[in-house]
């Protein structure tokens, strides 16, 4: 059985539809003037499990399937959805979802011009009954002995480990259906330490669109362990950090989440056609340093953000934000590519079945550059080297943004010193980015799990940059 078969059965094989009278459903969708349209079926199987204090303690297990079908008429967009999965529902959600539109079609139309073989960029395989209950109960319970055996101080181990299954059908009005079934593991552990009434958190985790046991092939359970141990023992020894304006270094890898949100947001299509972006109307125009080549790419294989084509049936692809500084394009979907004159960029995403699809990012990144780490680090005399980060907020029209550190260091006269805590980053998201002034070579991505959040909807991305110099930002401490 291929995979658009397997698709068909995994979504219909328990209901009355079928591949004609879904055809019909979109021939209802189009008897109203509308401009395009789709059918978006989707089923989400997920299993999760929880350790604390010793014990698998929680654990769950959820269906979730359904249909959104969806009609665009200009800038109005009618929408309704149905949890249950036969023709009566659907069609019905046919008619609703296009009452936007006054107008009869009276034209002779082609809709939906067949099936689009789908190029993988994961397995198809279920992550869920991959491997058995027990196994992975046992992984967390692994988890919580190596941290405990690491470091006497570890009075708390929790540990998490999720899998997930998803499903999905595309049927467009006017372009081919496209098929899809993506797996998706993430496995987490956090421990507390304590010593002399001081108590501080290490966090590790990995994940991607791959199987778990591709995960622990590798993610070993003892470095997983190890590094969150390694970040609260780091934070045992951290001083209150300093504030006011300074250099600072960004490692590689996960604090690529600061140009996720204080400049891939602000690249969506929507935020830029409603002029409500700081980056409005200024493709073609200097917007960052020139050390700055900004990508969006959905099409990397087995990343946690990558997508076989969008939640519209558009394919994704590499698509290059910023260069050298220069602003070159926004993010799309299909309705804002429209409105805006655009092609749309394979950006149309939703969190489920039940949301209407936007303008999102998949996996976000800084291009490497020609520095080397210790070159970077070297010419600071003194600064803040922040490695990692556990929350931040932007606001998209201004730009303006501030992030939390969750592991950084003092840089003397080149030197990675004293680590400190409880500094925050406070700035604007373009005049940041034309302060980086040296950009490294070791560009890496996140661990495989990320989550993006957007007008109440989340969906996985994945976020990455190499070693990144910033000469000037506002640093907010903790000093006295």
């Amino acid at each position: 059985m291929d995979n658009y078969e397997k698709t068909k059965s995994i979504l219909w094989g328990n209901s009355d539809i079928t591949e004609e009278s879904a055809n019909k459903a979109l021939k209802l969708l189009c008897e109203r003037n509308i401009d395009f349209g789709d059918l978006f079926f989707e089923r989400v199987v997920s299993e999760s499990f929880s350790l604390e204090e010793g014990i698998v303690k929680g654990g769950s297990f959820n269906i979730s399937q359904g249909v959104g079908v969806r009609a665009i008429d200009g800038a109005k967009t009618g929408f309704a959805y149905s949890d249950v999965l036969d023709n009566k529902s659907l069609y019905e959600a046919c008619s609703a979802a296009h009452s936007i539109s006054k107008g009869q079609n009276c034209n002779s139309i082609d809709i939906n011009n067949g099936v689009k073989k789908t190029n993988a960029l994961y397995v198809s395989d279920d992550p869920i009954f991959s491997m058995d209950r027990a196994q992975k109960a046992k992984i967390l319970e692994i988890l919580n002995a190596e941290a405990r055996a690491l470091d006497p101080r570890v009075v708390q181990v929790m540990a998490g480990l999720s899998c997930t299954h998803r499903t999905t059908l595309v049927m467009p009005t006017d372009n081919p259906s496209r098929y899809d079934i993506k797996p998706m593991v993430h496995l987490s552990v956090s421990v507390v330490m304590e010593k002399d009434g001081r108590r501080e958190v290490g966090y590790a985790s990995a994940g991607g669109a791959i199987l778990l046991e591709e995960l622990l092939k590798n993610n070993s359970l003892k470095d997983l362990a190890k590094e969150a141990v390694r970040i609260a023992a780091v934070n045992m020894e951290a001083i209150p950090a300093p504030a006011g304006t300074m250099t600072v270094v960004l490692g590689a890898g996960w604090p690529g989440v600061l140009v996720h949100e204080a400049v891939g947001h602000g690249l969506e299509g929507d935020f830029n056609r409603t002029g409500s972006s700081a980056f409005t109307g200024k493709i073609g125009q200097k917007v960052a340093s020139e050390a700055c080549t900004i990508i969006d790419d959905g099409t990397i294989p087995n990343r946690r953000g990558s997508m076989s084509f969008d939640d519209e049936g558009t394919d994704t692809a590499s698509n290059v934000l910023i260069e050298n500084g220069i602003l070159k394009g926004y993010m799309q979907d299909r309705q804002n590519a429209m409105l805006m004159h655009m092609k749309p960029t394979g950006n149309g995403r939703r969190e489920s079945y039940n949301c209407l699809p936007m303008p999102r990012m998949t996996n976000t990144f800084m291009q490497k550059g020609d520095f080397t780490k210790d070159e970077i680090l070297s010419s600071v005399k003194d600064g803040i080297y922040a490695v990692t980060f556990k929350g931040g907020q932007v606001d998209i029209t201004s730009g303006q943004f501030v992030f939390s550190t969750s592991e950084a260091y003092l840089i003397k006269d080149g030197k990675i010193s004293t680590p400190i805590k409880g500094a925050t980053l406070i700035g604007n998201g373009p005049k940041t980015m034309q302060q980086v002034s040296m950009v490294g070579n070791d560009l890496e991505f996140d661990a495989g799990i990320g989550v993006c959040g957007k007008a109440g909807q989340s969906v996985p991305v994945g976020i990455g940059q190499p070693t990144v110099k910033i000469d000037s930002i506002t640093v907010g401490g903790t000093k006295a």
